[in-house]
């Protein structure tokens, strides 16, 4: 199994998965069904008349330009990536990914491609605002409230809040090293460290013996960037050469999630890679076997030679 980063190995031991973040509070004055918990939103519940006279796509666009021209540090941009799922009948199913990395997508019915854009703009302009909200920030008292909420769902002790061995501990110490962000920078952090879960990484890396902080300190530094999707997408590739059938089961998996999560109003991103990891890995594989094995080209070779032996004849 390859390690997505080049993680080098290390004597401590070994990483759990990380706890999901708990879900916070709804603001003040807010009705407890609008109430929106982390990377589960719910646009659909809001009364259409809100997005009536907004067009939305132009008005998500210009919420991150604003943000940027106001020193949001975004490092590639303020752009607004739409990606529409290739269809030639209704319905129509687009995901819009922001400058950030998270991910959304159309949760309505969209009889056309226009209303399916329109759709993934709204439900992520309605969480880019409410993120804006100061109860989505990480602050000591959201912290002491998550931790305490994570042992109490783990059956914990408080000793193991306090020992950054410990799952809990490294929650707390991922919490504590992002004191101040939004739950959505939050999200795009930890949906690395879902990655890393699902893909078996974090396994090989306590197998290799390697500390949980030195895996948080790699990683909480890394952005998800195309080497470690390759490297993910070949350990896909490896497995299904090794058992006949595992990639397209997990794609089905992965893909029934991505779409129950998608008409749920929920984050994407998580979802979203692992299908397009499995995909990558569906294209590796294909390579592979259309390459040529060692009889096939010898067989070639030989057939050309006694070609141009032919010709010269």
């Amino acid at each position: 199994m390859a390690i997505p980063g080049g993680l080098p190995p290390c004597p401590l031991p070994g990483v759990p998965p990380v706890p999901s973040p708990p879900s916070t509070r709804p603001p003040p004055g807010a009705r407890g069904r609008f109430h929106l918990g982390p990377g589960q939103s719910r646009a659909r519940v809001l009364p259409p008349r809100v997005f009536e006279h907004l067009n939305v796509v132009e008005a998500l666009q210009e919420f991150w330009q604003m943000k940027q021209s106001r020193g949001a540090d975004l490092k590639n941009g303020a752009l607004v990536v739409y990606e529409m799922v290739p269809s030639n009948s209704p319905p129509y199913v687009c995901y819009v990914t922001l400058p950030g990395g998270s991910c959304f997508g159309s949760f309505q019915f969209c009889p056309t491609k226009a209303e399916a854009r329109r759709s993934a703009a709204k439900i992520a302009l309605m969480n880019s605002v409410f993120n804006e909200h100061p109860s989505r920030r990480i602050t000591d008292e959201f912290i002491e409230k998550s931790v305490s909420e994570a042992l109490a769902s783990f059956n914990g002790n408080r000793e193991e809040a306090d020992n950054p061995n410990t799952g809990i501990g490294a929650f707390r110490f991922m919490l504590e090293s992002n004191k101040g962000k939004s739950m959505l920078e939050f999200q795009e952090l930890m949906t690395v460290f879902q990655l890393l879960h699902w893909n078996g990484s974090l396994k090989a890396m306590r197998e290799r013996q390697c500390s949980r902080q030195e895996v948080l300190a790699h990683y909480s530094h890394r952005a998800l960037d195309d080497d470690i999707r390759n490297q993910m997408a070949m350990d896909w590739v490896n497995r299904e050469q090794n058992s006949p059938g595992a990639l397209s089961r997990e794609l089905a998996s992965t893909e029934r999630e991505l779409d129950e999560a998608r008409l749920a109003g929920k984050e994407l991103r998580f979802h979203k890679e692992k299908k397009d990891i499995l995909m990558l890995a569906a294209g590796q594989l294909g390579s592979i076997l259309e390459e040529p094995t060692m009889s096939q080209w010898d067989y070639k070779l030989k057939a050309d030679f006694f070609f141009q032996c032919r010709i010269q004849l």
